[in-house]
C-alpha cells in the first residue's frame, strides 16, 4: 500500500524509517519531511494542517493510509476531514478525530476526563481574565512551587513553575490578561504541584483494544542537570529502569484501562496513540498530561525498540483488530540524544551545512530540523538531529550515543551531556 507520514520532525523520521522496512509497504510519502526522510520516503511541501492540499496528495498517489506525527492537525480535525469527504473515506488515518484531540488540545477537557473516570491527577482549578481575582485566591490555598498551564496549545511553552507566590499571581495577570500566549492562554488551569520523578507511557488503540508500547523518559530542559528554559526535549531513554512490573501494573489499571474505557464510555471515538505523561509520587502514578500523538524525541527510542511490522499493527489499529496483534519488544535499552542549534530554544541560526552523519554506525541516525539544498544536509531548526543507540544497558546506550555524536559537525551545536544523569 501507498502511505503518508504527516510532519517534518524526528518522530516522523522515525515513523517513515520503520514503516519503509514493511514488505507491505508499496511508496512512502511525507509532508513536508527533512532531508532524514528524503532517503527513504518522498518528500511533498505541503502544510500539516492544508488538509485541501493533503487530500489532492492522496487521491493523485491512491494512499491507502495516512500516519498523523503532530498535534496541530489532529487538534484542527483532520480526521473528521477525511471522514467527510467521500472520495477519502477508506484512508485510514491513524490518529484520532477532533473531539478526541481535546485531550491535548484543553488542559481543562483532560483534567475533567480525569476527574470523571478517577484518573489520579493534581488538584486544579480554571480560570478566565473574569476570575483573575478568584485564581490569585486559590493560589493562597496552594503550597509553593505553584503550577499554571494554558489551556490550549502552545507548542509546549505554555506550563509554568512558580516558586514565588507573588510572581506566580503576576505571571497569571500576563497569561490571562495580556495574552501572554495568545489564546492559549485565555483560560488557565492552575494545579497543585506533585513532587516526584516524571516518565511517559505510550498506548496504541483503536477504540475498543489498545496495546501499551515501552516507557521512555524524556529531559526537556535545555540545561545539564535539568536546568534553564524548557524545550521540546533533548534526549530520551526506554525503558524507565524504575517502572518495574508493580508499577507498570499500577499504570495499567489506575491509568491505561480507565482512559480507554473513559473513552468508550464517553463516545469519544479513537484510533491512534495515547501519550500519557505521568509522575511517579511515593510508588504511585499520577497523570500530568495527555497528548494524542507520540512524543518527540520519545518516538526515536520506542518504535527501535518494537519488533513488529509497524504497517501491519496501523491496519489492526484502523479495523479494530488490535487484540490480534502479538506485540514484540526488544529487550535491550535503547537511548537518543537531541543536537541541537546553538541559542536555542531561544533566538538560533538555520542553513549552518551538516557533516558526518554518514561515518555513524553504531548508532541510528533520525533528522529533525534538517533540509536538503544541493546536495547538502543544512540545519533547519532548533532541534536538528537525533542519534539512537541499543545496549544491555542504558549507560552503555548513552556512551554509544555521544560516540556517534562526536563524528557529526555544524556550526554552534550544541548537545546535553548528561542525559540519564537522574537514574
Amino acid at each position: 500500500m501507498n502511505i503518508l507520514v504527516i510532519g517534518s520532525g524526528g518522530r516522523e523520521h522515525t515513523f517513515a524509517w520503520k514503516l519503509a522496512q514493511s514488505a507491505k509497504c508499496d511508496q512512502l510519502f511525507v509532508a513536508p519531511g527533512n532531508a532524514g526522510t528524503a532517503q527513504m520516503a518522498t518528500n511533498v511541501d505541503i502544510k500539516p494542517t492544508d488538509f485541501e492540499a493533503l487530500k489532492k496528495l492522496v487521491l493523485d498517489n491512491n494512499i491507502q493510509m495516512v500516519v498523523v506525527g503532530p498535534e496541530d492537525p489532529l487538534v484542527q480535525g483532520i480526521h473528521d476531514f477525511f471522514k467527510a469527504e467521500e472520495s477519502l473515506q477508506k484512508v485510514a488515518v491513524i490518529g484520532p478525530e477532533k473531539m478526541a484531540a481535546e485531550l491535548e488540545g484543553s488542559k481543562e477537557f483532560a483534567k475533567e476526563f480525569m476527574k470523571r473516570h478517577n484518573i489520579p491527577t493534581a488538584a486544579y482549578q480554571s480560570f478566565t481574565k473574569d476570575t483573575v481575582a478568584e485564581g490569585k485566591k486559590f493560589l493562597e490555598t496552594l503550597d509553593a512551587p505553584y503550577v499554571l498551564k494554558a489551556d490550549g496549545l502552545a507548542a509546549g511553552k505554555g506550563v509554568l513553575i512558580i516558586s514565588d507566590i507573588e510572581e506566580a499571581k503576576n505571571e497569571l495577570d500576563n497569561m490571562l490578561v495580556d495574552a501572554k500566549f495568545g489564546d492559549a492562554s485565555s483560560k488557565v488551569v492552575i494545579e497543585e504541584f506533585l513532587d516526584g520523578i516524571e516518565l511517559s507511557c505510550f498506548v496504541l488503540t483503536d477504540g475498543k483494544n489498545y496495546l501499551t508500547l515501552p516507557t521512555a523518559k524524556d529531559y526537556k530542559r535545555i540545561g545539564e542537570g535539568d536546568t534553564g528554559l524548557n524545550t521540546g526535549g533533548m534526549g530520551a531513554i526506554s525503558p524507565v529502569p524504575f517502572a518495574d512490573a508493580e508499577f507498570m501494573q499500577k499504570i495499567e489499571d489506575r491509568v491505561i484501562k480507565p482512559t480507554v474505557n473513559g473513552l468508550q464510555k464517553d463516545n469519544i471515538p479513537y484510533q491512534g496513540f495515547v501519550f500519557i505523561g505521568l509522575i511517579k509520587v511515593n510508588n504511585d502514578p499520577y497523570v500530568i498530561e495527555y497528548n494524542v500523538r507520540m512524543g518527540d524525541p520519545e518516538t526515536e527510542v520506542v518504535l527501535p525498540r518494537v519488533k513488529n511490522d509497524l504497517v501491519e499493527i496501523f491496519e489492526a489499529c484502523a479495523t479494530q483488530t488490535l487484540n490480534e496483534i502479538d506485540l514484540q519488544i526488544d529487550e535491550r535499552a535503547a537511548t537518543t540524544v537531541m543536537v541541537v542549534s546553538g541559542g536555542y530554544p531561544e533566538a538560533y541560526e538555520k542553513g549552518k551545512e551538516i557533516t558526518g552523519t554518514e561515518d555513524i554506525k553504531d548508532s541510528l541516525v533520525f533528522h529533525a530540523g534538517t533540509k536538503l539544498s544541493d546536495d547538502k544536509v543544512l540545519t533547519n531548526g532548533g532541534r536538528v538531529i537525533a542519534v539512537t543507540s541499543y545496549d544491555d544497558h542504558f549507560k552503555e546506550a548513552i556512551k554509544k550515543s555521544y560516540q556517534s555524536i562526536d563524528k557529526l559537525h555544524f556550526d554552534k551545536m550544541y548537545f546535553r551531556k548528561d542525559i540519564g544523569f537522574d537514574l
